[in-house]
């Protein structure tokens, strides 16, 4: 239970599982293990309650660069808190392979790597070099779903 103690430790908390806006139909699941990995689909920023975080819109128009940060950190916990209800443990979780970060952006703006840094940064500090480095890609969208700031997927080695 080291992650969640260096979660604790932070202050950080997390979310309960996405309530999805009335009508939204979202037929997958939030993590797929097969095979020694587990496989996240999209995750935006979640409150702890597991609404929509605010702000919402395009980086760059509506949302700052740093409220897309914040959002990407966000992102993050509610991945962590994806993958402790599928594994029972965030320390099965040995090593981070690759994050797919996407940014709704506004025309121009060309920082998409900055923001999902937001994610990459809190990674790294709760698994450390060893388990928290990843490949990763950070682009920029034309739109969101639910018009979300950020979305990130990724993949993730595991024990046992």
């Amino acid at each position: 239970m080291e992650i969640e103690k260096r979660l604790e430790a932070l202050g950080l908390v997390l979310p309960e599982p996405m309530k999805g806006p009335p009508g939204a139909r979202l037929p997958f699941v939030n993590v797929r293990v097969w095979e020694g990995r587990a496989y996240v689909a999209g995750h935006g920023p979640l409150d702890p309650d597991g609404s929509i975080a605010e702000p919402r819109g395009k980086v760059g128009a509506e949302v700052s660069l740093d409220q897309g940060y914040a959002a990407a950190r966000q992102t993050a916990l509610a991945i962590l808190g994806s993958l402790k209800r599928e594994l029972g443990d965030l320390d099965r979780v040995a090593a981070w392979l690759r994050v797919f970060g996407m940014v709704n952006v506004a025309p121009g703006f060309n920082q998409p790597p900055a923001v999902i840094n937001g994610f990459s940064d809190l990674i790294l500090e709760l698994y450390g070099e060893e388990a928290g480095r990843h490949a990763r890609s950070a682009v920029g969208m034309a739109v969101l779903p639910f018009d979300i700031p950020v979305e990130i997927e990724a993949e993730v080695a595991i024990r046992g």
